[in-house]
Protein backbone atom coordinates (compact mmCIF):
# COMPACT_ATOMS: atom_id res chain seq x y z
CA UNK A 1 0.00 0.00 0.00
CA UNK A 2 3.04 2.24 0.28
CA UNK A 3 3.08 4.99 -2.45
CA UNK A 4 5.15 3.64 -5.16
CA UNK A 5 6.35 6.53 -6.14
CA UNK A 6 7.15 7.27 -2.85
CA UNK A 7 9.15 3.72 -2.44
CA UNK A 8 11.22 4.24 -5.62
CA UNK A 9 12.44 7.37 -3.36
CA UNK A 10 12.75 5.74 -0.22
CA UNK A 11 14.90 2.29 -2.33
CA UNK A 12 17.19 5.09 -4.30
CA UNK A 13 18.01 7.23 -0.60
CA UNK A 14 18.48 3.56 1.16
CA UNK A 15 20.57 2.18 -1.04
CA UNK A 16 22.10 5.70 -2.76
CA UNK A 17 22.39 4.60 -6.63
CA UNK A 18 20.07 4.24 -8.81
CA UNK A 19 21.21 0.75 -10.49
CA UNK A 20 20.64 -1.22 -7.24
CA UNK A 21 17.32 0.47 -6.55
CA UNK A 22 16.59 -0.51 -10.18
CA UNK A 23 17.54 -3.99 -9.11
CA UNK A 24 15.95 -4.11 -5.93
CA UNK A 25 12.51 -3.52 -7.31
CA UNK A 26 12.77 -5.00 -10.48
CA UNK A 27 12.18 -1.87 -12.85
CA UNK A 28 14.63 -0.58 -15.34
CA UNK A 29 16.75 2.30 -14.06
CA UNK A 30 15.32 4.84 -16.48
CA UNK A 31 12.14 4.06 -14.93
CA UNK A 32 13.80 4.86 -11.59
CA UNK A 33 15.00 8.53 -12.69
CA UNK A 34 11.32 8.81 -14.25
CA UNK A 35 9.35 8.46 -10.53
CA UNK A 36 12.50 10.76 -9.01
CA UNK A 37 11.99 13.56 -11.21
CA UNK A 38 8.41 13.04 -11.12
CA UNK A 39 8.54 13.45 -7.22
CA UNK A 40 11.14 16.30 -7.51
CA UNK A 41 9.00 18.48 -9.66
CA UNK A 42 6.23 17.30 -7.15
CA UNK A 43 7.95 18.89 -4.25
CA UNK A 44 9.52 21.31 -6.06
CA UNK A 45 13.22 20.81 -5.31
CA UNK A 46 16.68 18.41 -6.06
CA UNK A 47 16.24 15.10 -3.89
CA UNK A 48 20.16 13.95 -4.53
CA UNK A 49 23.03 15.40 -5.74
CA UNK A 50 26.27 13.41 -7.77
CA UNK A 51 29.91 13.11 -6.42
CA UNK A 52 31.53 11.45 -9.42
CA UNK A 53 29.66 7.80 -9.66
CA UNK A 54 27.98 8.13 -5.78
CA UNK A 55 24.83 10.57 -5.06
CA UNK A 56 24.19 11.86 -2.05
CA UNK A 57 20.83 13.18 -0.50
CA UNK A 58 20.23 17.05 -0.38
CA UNK A 59 19.09 18.77 2.19
CA UNK A 60 15.47 18.57 0.47
CA UNK A 61 15.83 14.54 0.23
CA UNK A 62 16.81 13.69 3.79
CA UNK A 63 13.83 15.78 4.81
CA UNK A 64 11.98 13.71 2.35
CA UNK A 65 13.45 10.59 3.74
CA UNK A 66 12.54 11.01 7.42
CA UNK A 67 9.12 11.45 6.29
CA UNK A 68 9.35 8.53 3.59
CA UNK A 69 10.09 6.56 6.50
CA UNK A 70 7.46 7.79 8.89
CA UNK A 71 5.03 7.29 6.47
CA UNK A 72 6.15 3.54 5.50
CA UNK A 73 6.38 2.53 8.98
CA UNK A 74 2.64 4.01 9.42
CA UNK A 75 1.24 1.95 6.42
CA UNK A 76 3.44 -1.67 7.51
CA UNK A 77 1.90 -0.91 11.54
CA UNK A 78 -1.76 -0.60 9.81
CA UNK A 79 -1.69 -3.77 7.40
CA UNK A 80 -0.27 -6.08 10.70
CA UNK A 81 -2.51 -4.84 12.90
CA UNK A 82 -5.17 -5.75 10.94
CA UNK A 83 -3.93 -8.94 9.99
CA UNK A 84 -3.34 -9.45 13.86
CA UNK A 85 -7.50 -8.65 15.39
CA UNK A 86 -8.01 -11.15 17.51
CA UNK A 87 -5.10 -13.24 18.00
CA UNK A 88 -3.35 -13.85 21.44
CA UNK A 89 0.00 -15.16 21.79
CA UNK A 90 2.15 -15.79 25.26
CA UNK A 91 5.65 -17.84 25.25
CA UNK A 92 9.53 -17.14 25.04
CA UNK A 93 11.63 -17.02 21.89
CA UNK A 94 15.23 -17.50 22.37
CA UNK A 95 16.79 -15.60 19.15
CA UNK A 96 20.53 -15.72 17.87
CA UNK A 97 22.26 -13.03 16.05
CA UNK A 98 25.48 -12.53 14.71
CA UNK A 99 26.90 -8.39 15.62
CA UNK A 100 26.23 -6.62 12.96
CA UNK A 101 22.29 -7.28 12.82
CA UNK A 102 21.98 -7.21 16.66
CA UNK A 103 23.77 -3.72 16.97
CA UNK A 104 22.31 -2.22 14.18
CA UNK A 105 18.80 -3.67 12.47
CA UNK A 106 17.23 -6.02 15.67
CA UNK A 107 16.29 -3.42 18.43
CA UNK A 108 13.97 -1.48 16.20
CA UNK A 109 12.31 -4.41 14.95
CA UNK A 110 12.58 -6.09 18.52
CA UNK A 111 11.00 -3.08 20.38
CA UNK A 112 8.03 -2.70 17.98
CA UNK A 113 7.10 -6.64 18.22
CA UNK A 114 7.25 -6.18 21.64
CA UNK A 115 4.55 -3.34 21.42
CA UNK A 116 2.50 -5.74 19.80
CA UNK A 117 3.00 -9.03 21.94
CA UNK A 118 4.30 -7.45 25.31
CA UNK A 119 3.19 -11.70 26.28
CA UNK A 120 6.15 -12.87 24.38
CA UNK A 121 9.45 -12.68 26.13
CA UNK A 122 12.48 -12.16 23.76
CA UNK A 123 15.88 -13.05 24.74
CA UNK A 124 18.55 -12.22 22.22
CA UNK A 125 22.14 -13.41 22.44
CA UNK A 126 24.86 -11.95 19.97
CA UNK A 127 27.73 -13.66 18.56
CA UNK A 128 30.06 -13.86 14.57
CA UNK A 129 28.23 -16.26 12.60
CA UNK A 130 30.27 -19.27 13.41
CA UNK A 131 28.40 -18.57 16.97
CA UNK A 132 25.08 -18.40 16.19
CA UNK A 133 25.39 -21.61 14.23
CA UNK A 134 26.93 -23.43 17.28
CA UNK A 135 24.21 -22.52 19.26
CA UNK A 136 21.58 -23.19 17.12
CA UNK A 137 23.30 -26.75 16.23
CA UNK A 138 23.47 -27.09 20.25
CA UNK A 139 19.58 -25.88 20.14
CA UNK A 140 20.55 -23.19 23.27
CA UNK A 141 18.05 -20.25 20.46
CA UNK A 142 14.76 -20.71 18.74
CA UNK A 143 16.07 -19.32 15.33
CA UNK A 144 19.41 -17.26 14.29
CA UNK A 145 20.02 -14.24 12.44
CA UNK A 146 23.28 -14.06 10.29
CA UNK A 147 25.51 -12.45 8.07
CA UNK A 148 27.59 -15.24 6.60
CA UNK A 149 27.76 -16.82 3.30
CA UNK A 150 28.41 -20.40 4.30
CA UNK A 151 25.67 -22.37 4.99
CA UNK A 152 25.19 -26.26 6.55
CA UNK A 153 22.57 -28.98 5.46
CA UNK A 154 22.10 -28.75 9.45
CA UNK A 155 19.45 -25.81 9.05
CA UNK A 156 17.34 -23.81 6.82
CA UNK A 157 17.66 -20.34 5.30
CA UNK A 158 15.59 -17.77 4.74
CA UNK A 159 16.45 -14.66 3.12
CA UNK A 160 16.26 -11.39 5.80
CA UNK A 161 17.65 -8.36 3.89
CA UNK A 162 19.73 -7.17 1.51
CA UNK A 163 23.05 -5.24 2.66
CA UNK A 164 26.17 -4.02 0.92
CA UNK A 165 29.80 -4.07 2.45
CA UNK A 166 31.28 -1.11 1.28
CA UNK A 167 35.18 0.36 1.60
CA UNK A 168 34.91 3.21 4.38
CA UNK A 169 37.48 5.49 5.71
CA UNK A 170 37.52 9.20 7.52
CA UNK A 171 35.51 11.96 5.61
CA UNK A 172 39.03 13.89 5.76
CA UNK A 173 41.02 10.97 4.21
CA UNK A 174 43.78 11.92 2.03
CA UNK A 175 41.91 9.70 -0.56
CA UNK A 176 38.18 10.37 0.24
CA UNK A 177 36.48 10.92 -2.76
CA UNK A 178 38.88 8.92 -5.09
CA UNK A 179 37.74 6.15 -7.31
CA UNK A 180 40.26 2.86 -6.48
CA UNK A 181 41.35 0.07 -8.32
CA UNK A 182 41.24 -3.25 -6.38
CA UNK A 183 45.11 -3.09 -6.78
CA UNK A 184 45.29 -0.37 -4.86
CA UNK A 185 44.12 -2.33 -2.13
CA UNK A 186 47.50 -3.69 -1.82
CA UNK A 187 48.90 -0.07 -1.02
CA UNK A 188 46.32 0.95 2.07
CA UNK A 189 46.62 -0.45 5.71
CA UNK A 190 43.27 -2.05 6.35
CA UNK A 191 41.45 -3.14 9.48
CA UNK A 192 38.88 -6.48 9.04
CA UNK A 193 36.96 -8.18 11.80
CA UNK A 194 38.10 -11.15 13.67
CA UNK A 195 38.42 -14.72 12.38
CA UNK A 196 34.52 -16.59 12.04
CA UNK A 197 32.81 -13.29 11.41
CA UNK A 198 30.49 -13.41 8.23
CA UNK A 199 31.61 -10.08 6.94
CA UNK A 200 35.12 -10.98 7.02
CA UNK A 201 33.98 -14.51 5.13
CA UNK A 202 32.02 -12.39 2.36
CA UNK A 203 34.96 -10.12 2.10
CA UNK A 204 37.44 -12.34 1.71
CA UNK A 205 35.12 -14.39 -1.07
CA UNK A 206 34.76 -12.13 -2.66
CA UNK A 207 38.36 -10.47 -2.68
CA UNK A 208 39.14 -13.78 -3.66
CA UNK A 209 36.96 -14.04 -7.26
CA UNK A 210 38.72 -11.29 -8.19
CA UNK A 211 42.14 -12.83 -7.46
CA UNK A 212 42.78 -10.82 -4.69
CA UNK A 213 44.40 -12.81 -1.42
CA UNK A 214 43.37 -11.27 1.90
CA UNK A 215 46.04 -12.51 3.19
CA UNK A 216 48.43 -10.24 1.40
CA UNK A 217 46.90 -7.19 2.14
CA UNK A 218 48.77 -4.94 5.10
CA UNK A 219 46.04 -5.95 7.87
CA UNK A 220 47.22 -3.50 10.40
CA UNK A 221 44.39 -4.69 13.05
CA UNK A 222 41.38 -7.42 13.60
CA UNK A 223 38.70 -6.01 15.61
CA UNK A 224 35.78 -7.76 17.30
CA UNK A 225 33.10 -5.46 16.48
CA UNK A 226 32.09 -2.78 13.52
CA UNK A 227 32.22 0.09 16.31
CA UNK A 228 35.74 -0.70 17.49
CA UNK A 229 36.47 -0.38 13.90
CA UNK A 230 34.60 2.64 13.31
CA UNK A 231 36.07 4.38 16.03
CA UNK A 232 39.57 3.11 14.80
CA UNK A 233 38.85 4.68 11.43
CA UNK A 234 37.87 8.12 12.99
CA UNK A 235 41.91 8.11 14.19
CA UNK A 236 43.89 6.74 11.75
CA UNK A 237 44.36 6.71 7.62
CA UNK A 238 43.15 2.65 7.44
CA UNK A 239 40.14 1.92 6.20
CA UNK A 240 37.63 -0.99 6.33
CA UNK A 241 35.48 -3.08 4.54
CA UNK A 242 32.06 -2.49 6.42
CA UNK A 243 28.53 -3.41 6.23
CA UNK A 244 26.49 0.08 4.92
CA UNK A 245 23.80 -0.94 7.86
CA UNK A 246 26.98 -0.10 10.39
CA UNK A 247 27.45 3.53 9.01
CA UNK A 248 24.54 5.24 7.92
CA UNK A 249 24.68 7.73 10.64
CA UNK A 250 28.57 8.36 10.15
CA UNK A 251 27.63 8.99 6.39
CA UNK A 252 24.91 11.48 7.11
CA UNK A 253 26.95 13.54 9.97
CA UNK A 254 29.96 13.39 7.77
CA UNK A 255 32.24 11.70 9.42
CA UNK A 256 32.98 8.72 7.48
CA UNK A 257 33.03 8.54 3.75
CA UNK A 258 32.80 5.64 1.19
CA UNK A 259 35.56 5.28 -1.05
CA UNK A 260 34.36 3.67 -4.67
CA UNK A 261 36.27 0.77 -5.99
CA UNK A 262 36.05 0.65 -9.93
CA UNK A 263 33.98 -2.21 -11.06
CA UNK A 264 33.83 -3.92 -7.52
CA UNK A 265 30.91 -3.88 -5.23
CA UNK A 266 30.10 -6.40 -2.37
CA UNK A 267 26.08 -7.34 -1.92
CA UNK A 268 24.72 -10.01 0.09
CA UNK A 269 22.18 -11.02 2.37
CA UNK A 270 21.46 -11.13 6.07
CA UNK A 271 19.45 -14.54 6.45
CA UNK A 272 17.25 -16.51 9.27
CA UNK A 273 18.96 -20.03 9.91
CA UNK A 274 16.31 -22.46 10.93
CA UNK A 275 16.43 -25.69 12.52
CA UNK A 276 14.91 -28.31 9.82
CA UNK A 277 11.17 -29.32 9.80
CA UNK A 278 8.14 -27.72 11.00
CA UNK A 279 8.53 -24.78 12.41
CA UNK A 280 6.77 -23.53 15.69
CA UNK A 281 4.03 -20.49 15.77
CA UNK A 282 6.08 -18.47 17.79
CA UNK A 283 8.90 -18.69 15.07
CA UNK A 284 6.45 -18.31 12.37
CA UNK A 285 4.99 -14.99 13.54
CA UNK A 286 8.88 -13.36 14.02
CA UNK A 287 9.76 -14.00 10.66
CA UNK A 288 6.55 -12.95 9.53
CA UNK A 289 7.00 -9.36 11.71
CA UNK A 290 10.37 -9.33 10.97
CA UNK A 291 10.15 -9.71 7.29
Amino acid sequence: MFDYRLKVFHTVATRLSFTKASEELHISQPAVTKHIKEIETQVGAKLFNRKGTSIQLTQSGKILFEHAEKIRNIYRDMEFEISQISQQHKGKLIIGASTTVAQYILPEILAKFNSYYKDIKIELLTGNTETISTLLKEEKIDLGIIEGESQSSYFEYKTFKPDEIVLAAKSDHPLAHKILHLKDLYQLDMIFREQGSGTLEFIQNRLKEKEINLHDLNTVMQLGSSESIKNYLLHSECMAFLSISTILNELKNNVLTVIDIKNFSIERDFHFILPKGEQSELIKLFLRFAE
